[in-house]
């Protein structure tokens, strides 16, 4: 059985995080994997149980834009442009931006840029205060499946694999969160 941890347990759930675990949590739609962005013993773990190619980056979710500022290359970015995105902010949206020297390479995969998330999903975001910052966020399920929506699914995806689960509900969206270019607009995944 997958160890599963209740919001209540959110202390534990981020020591698990800090240890370099490997973890399962709900996000606004589906759940996600989740584990310490700069550790990197963590991230290619979670790479191997999604059977994921390193190549592939994933995105950052925080609680507030202070967990997510230092991953941004902010001098690459007009003030017009960050109002827009900060206004988006806590909520379902996904923006990459240039990066900043303070995000691993491993995280960014081959891409130049960082995706990142303030999440208004209460689940996710109280994880990311616990941890006291930013998480990898990638959704939970072999690569090229649909994701894990259920921890039933979850637990069918990756059996006892993981270190652990956030037991809580995920959030009323329908989809994954839109991706979208910070500096252009484009939406690179709708």
């Amino acid at each position: 059985m997958l160890q599963r941890f209740t919001p209540v347990d959110i202390d534990a759930v981020a020591a698990l995080l800090h240890g370099g675990g490997v973890l399962a949590y709900p996000t606004e739609a589906v759940f996600g994997l989740g584990c310490d962005p700069h550790d990197r013993t963590a991230f290619e773990r979670l790479f191997e149980l999604k059977q994921r190619p390193p190549t592939q980056g994933v995105l950052l979710i925080a609680a507030d834009f202070a967990q997510v500022e230092r991953y941004i290359a902010l001098d690459a970015v007009p003030a017009e442009i960050m109002q827009q995105v900060r206004a988006s902010w806590p909520g379902p949206n996904t923006w990459i931006f240039p990066r900043s020297p303070e995000v691993p390479g491993w995280i960014a995969g081959a891409h130049s840029g960082i995706a990142l998330r303030v999440t208004a999903h209460p689940p996710a975001a109280a994880l990311c205060r616990a941890f006291g910052g930013a998480l990898v966020s990638t959704s939970a399920n072999v690569h090229g499946q649909p994701p894990a929506r259920t921890l039933k699914a979850v637990e069918t995806f990756f059996g006892h694999s993981l270190d652990g689960v956030l037991d809580a509900p995920v959030g009323g969206h329908a989809n994954p969160t839109v991706i979208r270019d910070a500096l252009s607009g484009n939406i690179v995944r709708s």
